[in-house]
């Protein structure tokens, strides 16, 4: 596989940069091609304005979806969009490497999906969900998070993690028809021991080495809805 890991911590000596460079290390050694957009590395622009537009198909309004494909059709996406989502339609799978900030992923990172997952591309019209433009990818998150396990379950003080997770594995990866894979968690990184750190490196190479085998989370398909996107089983005859 070609993998890309987008990496969103902006401290190079961190455990979170740590898992990154396990990451590389670990799926070179398995025979997969790695690219890495470290997006603090890179002075990555989060903000999506008009600058990321060479050419309007609407000068007087700002319709950024619109023109996003616009722009894309005539070629004239600003260059570090176009390069990164050149990298990203060359990918087989895409692992989202960041700390939880706020029940969320850095806001450097976001900004990288509003300015590259573009419309016409990644989506639009019913190009969502498995019939979306990233059909036929994977994606996986790897985080990590002050928190223990145990508040982040049903009951837990933060409710259920995948909770949490949700507008990311739905509202974007899924969305934009890639199959999830299940999210890799490092729990309370700030405040364990380095023998605990480094078995949590050592699991992260063992799901790392799972990814041929990992069971792909469940979302909606298109099939399910008829053309106004009603529940089929909701519809009337």
């Amino acid at each position: 596989m070609h993998i890309l890991i987008v990496q969103a911590h902006n401290e190079s000596q961190s455990f979170n940069a740590a898992m990154k460079n396990l990451a590389v290390q670990e799926l070179l050694a398995q025979g997969h091609s790695v690219e890495v957009s470290d997006l603090y590395a890179m002075g990555w622009n989060p903000i999506a304005s008009a600058a990321d537009f060479g050419s309007r198909a609407n000068p007087e309004y700002l319709i950024y979806a619109l023109e996003q494909r616009h722009n894309h059709s005539q070629n004239t996406l600003a260059p570090d969009i176009q390069d990164e989502l050149d990298k990203l339609l060359k990918a087989d799978l895409v692992i989202f490497n960041f700390p939880i900030y706020w029940f969320s992923m850095p806001a450097i990172m976001k900004g990288w999906i509003d300015r590259v997952l573009i419309s016409g591309v990644c989506y639009g019209g019913k190009r969502f969900y498995d019939q979306g433009g990233l059909a036929g990818k994977k994606a996986m998150l790897a985080i990590t998070i002050g928190g223990q396990p145990h508040m982040l379950v049903k009951d837990g003080v933060h409710g259920e993690l995948n909770d949490m997770l949700k507008p990311i594995l739905r509202g974007t990866l899924a969305y934009t028809g890639m199959a999830v894979l299940p999210t890799f968690v490092a729990y309370h990184v700030p405040y364990i021991s380095l023998e605990a750190r480094a078995n949590l490196l050592e699991q992260y190479r063992q799901h790392l080495r799972s990814l041929d085998t990992l069971q792909t989370v469940t979302f909606v398909s298109l099939n399910e809805f008829d053309e106004k996107l009603h529940p089929v089983s909701a519809t009337t005859i």
